[in-house]
């Protein structure tokens, strides 16, 4: 009918939205890439913006806030993504079956790759950070407290001193040294090697005997 647009004529909308999978998957790799931008970020300057994270993550500060409303908001995602990394580099270490004394070794090297990666969570203003619900400082203590109560049942590990008080102390022992390369007074490598050596003669029993001293 004149002066009527066809069927053919008319514009579908549907033909230029983008569809929701695409969307869901361009909204995913903008959160991937601010979480990348502000740990990378914050590692080197605690202080850093949402502006720095967003010039950083090569994305807009308003696509920042759209994802994360506020600053503490973003720092909880990242701490919540720190926590799954280091659970999964853990559960990748073997804690439960290899010897007590490997198992140990294999731990504080999941620590070390996780801290290199997260130095955020090193920092003296680590205690202002945001806890989320699932925090790195959970993940660590109870694997380690059930690997040295394993070593001390086998008889690798002294058991006069009890599991928790050791997990807390090596924890502690691989932050001293952690935070002893940051300050450029260790090299990583020797940082690495004095950690696991004070942890073996923490524990005592026959790790002191396996010719790692």
């Amino acid at each position: 009918m004149a002066g009527c647009p066809t069927i053919l004529g008319m514009a579908n909308p549907h033909d230029t939205a983008t569809p929701p999978r695409r969307r869901r998957s361009d909204a995913r790799r903008s959160i991937d890439a601010i979480l990348n931008a502000a740990r990378i970020v914050l590692g080197e300057r605690p202080d850093a913006t949402m502006e720095d994270i967003a010039a950083t993550a090569g994305v807009t500060r308003q696509t920042v806030y759209a994802h994360f409303p506020s600053r503490d908001a973003l720092i909880a995602a990242l701490v919540e993504t720190a926590a799954a990394e280091y659970a999964t580099l853990l559960d990748d270490a073997d804690l439960d079956t290899a010897p007590p004394a490997d198992a140990l070794a294999q731990f504080l090297s999941a620590g070390w790759r996780f801290l290199g990666r997260y130095p955020l969570l090193l920092n003296a203003g680590a205690a202002q950070i945001p806890r989320p619900h699932s925090d790195p400082h959970d993940t660590a203590p109870p694997r380690l407290e059930r690997l040295i109560q394993r070593g001390q049942h086998t008889g690798d590990f002294d058991p006069s001193l009890p599991a928790a008080w050791l997990a807390a102390a090596i924890l502690g022992l691989q932050h001293t040294a952690a935070a002893q390369v940051a300050t450029g007074h260790l090299t990583t490598h020797e940082a690495e090697a004095l950690c696991l050596e004070s942890t073996l003669r923490l524990c005592g029993g026959q790790a002191r005997r396996r010719g790692l001293s």
